[in-house]
């Protein structure tokens, strides 16, 4: 047999030049449109036809996108509430050797949606998982940022309450300066979906915890009619937001946090140091040392007291 050079078709669905083949039995992975239908891929429609059923996060929203291709797989739901529960009823039919697809709403499953239960179970039964890759807002709008792209991270949805999400960002913050090792190392691109009524509240927290020249970026509807980038330091981006009569739609928020040098962390540090020189010099309680503190240097007392809080936190020695 001739060596052509290619790699081994792998994963069961076959290569182009048999795609007429069988399907192996096993979990498929689907990525579905975010919004524009052309973003289906050859290869995910003939999986849809082809196998025995789609597993759905909602086979409602799944029937829109099977109906306008013709496609008349069976369809069952697998979403947050049942997934646990559906995971093994999809398990034994694979072990039979079914062929299962699993389809999200829009995306790739599991991927701030349902479907790492699933592929978890599926593994430890010893039944093959095949990605079939496709659209994604996170990466879409990452490249289409302007934003650095060499380093990134993900976080899906940051916590519903305001409380709970501050603390969340604060603490991302907080984790990238501690990895500040390197002067010329640049933190990672932070990306975050977040829904239309809380996006003006969370842009507010970043410019607390950052300061309005923070660079973000807002991608809303991506691949929709109504795609929009809004690019630009966080205030500006909050007050262009502010001005709309309402925000609506898909959200994804990007961010480029500042890099932190060794200096501007021993700056930082200070704050502990500054504190306790005006407590002792004109006998204040902290309190009201944080009030003065706050009136000399224009910020919120606030974010001074978290950012003390943040300081103490990091300098207390982990039990070992």
């Amino acid at each position: 047999m001739e060596e052509t050079g290619r790699p081994p078709v792998l994963d069961g669905s076959q290569d182009a030049a048999n795609s007429s083949a069988p399907l192996a039995p096993g979990l498929y992975l689907v990525a579905t449109p975010i919004g524009n239908l052309e973003d289906i891929t050859l290869r995910a429609l003939r999986i849809l036809r082809s196998c025995d059923c789609i597993a759905c996060e909602d086979t409602r929203q799944t029937r829109k996108l099977l109906n306008h291709f013709g496609i008349h797989t069976p369809t069952v739901s697998c979403h947050e509430h049942n997934e646990r529960e559906r995971a093994t009823e999809l398990v034994a039919g694979m072990q039979r050797g079914q062929r299962i697809a699993l389809v999200s709403d829009a995306g790739v499953p599991g991927i701030s949606d349902p479907g790492a239960w699933l592929v978890r179970a599926a593994l430890e039964a010893g039944i093959r998982v095949f990605p079939i890759p496709g659209a994604n807002a996170a990466v879409s709008a990452l490249v289409a940022s302007g934003l650095p792209t060499e380093r990134f991270r993900f976080y899906g949805f940051l916590p519903e309450k305001s409380g709970a999400r501050r603390t969340a960002l604060e603490s991302i913050a907080s984790a990238l300066r501690a990895e500040t090792g390197v002067e010329s190392a640049s933190p990672p691109t932070l990306i975050f979906y977040e829904a239309p009524h809380r996006i003006l509240d969370t842009l507010a927290d970043l410019r607390g915890i950052w300061g309005d020249a923070l660079p973000v970026v807002v991608a809303r509807e991506i691949t929709k009619l109504h795609e929009e980038f809004l690019r630009g330091p966080v205030v500006f981006v909050q007050q262009q937001m502010a001005a709309q009569d309402r925000v609506r739609g898909e959200i994804t928020l990007l961010l480029a946090p500042p890099v932190h040098s060794a200096a501007s962390v021993a700056a930082e540090e200070n704050l502990l140091v500054v504190l306790a020189r005006l407590q002792a010099e004109q006998s204040l309680t902290e309190k009201d040392a944080l009030k003065q503190l706050a009136r000399q240097t224009g910020r919120a007392k606030s974010d001074l007291y978290r950012e003390l809080q943040r300081l103490r936190s990091s300098a207390t020695p982990r039990a070992r």
